[in-house]
């Protein structure tokens, strides 16, 4: 199980102070930050992908990670999330393979279409095409990692005739890719397709959405014959803020709340923390909250926590970082590690796939002849 944190760089006021920090603080800040994130124990540390205020998080995440890369010595690096609706396929296989060995195989990256509507024609794109747009990318970056010599055509960009990727993945084998989804299931049907990880960012969604879009996933990916149901790679998000004293927490937090860009000025923060995982309390709070998501999810591998956001001093973020590292990872460790079944993959990792790809296991899109999906197949074309 790998646990993480992940930032959307927004800029925002503190409603505490009314100081609002500079985009060059934040962006050093959100440095301190991943750094401190592998000094407390973390696994994963992920950035956002913005390219307008109120946020700071990278237009290129690359430019973060690689510098990140450079600055610790063990952590993840990763996306959340990388635009594949409106950046160039072929950029993105350049870019991340690229990082890939700066990081020595450190990265992996979670595919969305953001959550920022005017991003689209920006970049050229219809919003209405962001569907299409994220499977036909998708097919290509996944061909550009995964064949030497491509020739493709396509709906949304210019073909490409014999082109080679430079560099290509290290040891050949390409970055894991998670699919970021809130509400689409042809998302969660891409994810199955490929037999890639599905990640679930359920930070405004109540238990019964979040167990529907893991459920549809976990049946199409064995559908497509990657691995029993129970065994697809499945990602969560979350939001936390604690203090040994319960009531502290809440009281601290709930200016922040309030007047956060993200969910302020909507229900109040004893009905959203109902609804959904935002958990303010004491660090056994947060323990026993996330552990519940494992009630609805089944065995999952991968946990992401927001922790840095609306507007929160960096110091505080950090001290949150420090309480997470003393006295809830530990405890989630050895507690999802008891209750996982033996046949459940651990989180993927550069060595995993190298040795999957070595094992001859790597998954196909679409499934092998004699999957389910396969034999499906089969039997439509005789009919």
């Amino acid at each position: 199980m790998q646990f993480g944190v992940f930032t959307i760089g927004d800029i925002t006021t503190d409603p505490t102070t009314g100081t609002t920090p500079t985009e060059h603080q934040r962006i050093k800040d959100t440095v301190r930050i991943a750094r401190h994130a592998e000094q407390a124990g973390f696994d994963v540390f992920a950035t956002g992908q913005h390219h307008n205020p109120p946020f700071v998080a990278p237009g290129n995440p690359p430019t973060l990670l690689s510098y990140l890369a450079a600055a610790t010595q063990r952590i993840i690096l990763s996306t959340a999330t990388t635009l594949i609706t409106t950046m160039d396929p072929v950029r993105l296989a350049e870019d991340y393979s690229y990082l890939q060995h700066l990081a020595d195989g450190r990265v992996d990256l979670t595919l969305g279409r953001g959550n920022t509507g005017p991003v689209y024609p920006w970049f050229g794109k219809d919003i209405r095409q962001g569907i299409e747009l994220a499977v036909e990318n998708y097919h290509l970056l996944h061909r550009l990692w995964h064949e030497e010599s491509v020739t493709w055509s396509g709906r949304h960009r210019t073909p490409l005739q014999d082109f080679t990727l430079t560099p290509q993945p290290l040891d050949g084998v390409a970055p894991f890719v998670w699919h970021g989804s809130i509400r689409s299931p042809e998302i969660a049907e891409q994810a199955a397709y490929y037999g890639d990880g599905f990640f679930h960012n359920n930070i405004f969604w109540n238990k019964e959405h979040v167990i529907r879009m893991v459920r549809l996933y976990r049946q199409r990916y064995e559908h497509y014959g990657h691995g029993a149901a129970h065994q697809a790679f499945v990602a969560l998000g979350g939001q936390a803020f604690m203090h040994r004293d319960s009531q502290e927490a809440v009281r601290r937090f709930r200016p922040y709340f309030d007047n956060a860009p993200v969910y302020g000025h909507g229900p109040s923060l004893e009905e959203f923390s109902r609804l959904t995982p935002l958990t303010v309390g004491s660090p056994q709070q947060v323990i026993e909250r996330t552990l519940e998501f494992r009630e609805w999810v089944g065995d999952y591998q991968r946990q992401m926590f927001l922790i840095d956001h609306a507007g929160l001093p960096t110091d505080v973020v950090l001290e949150q970082i420090d309480l997470f590292g003393e006295h809830v990872l530990p405890t989630l460790r050895r507690e999802f590690a008891a209750r996982k079944p033996s046949d459940v993959p651990e989180a993927p990792t550069h060595a995993f796939l190298v040795e999957r790809a070595r094992r001859g296991q790597a998954p196909v899109p679409g499934g092998t002849a004699d999957s389910p999906a396969g034999r499906e197949r089969a039997a439509a074309a005789e009919a």
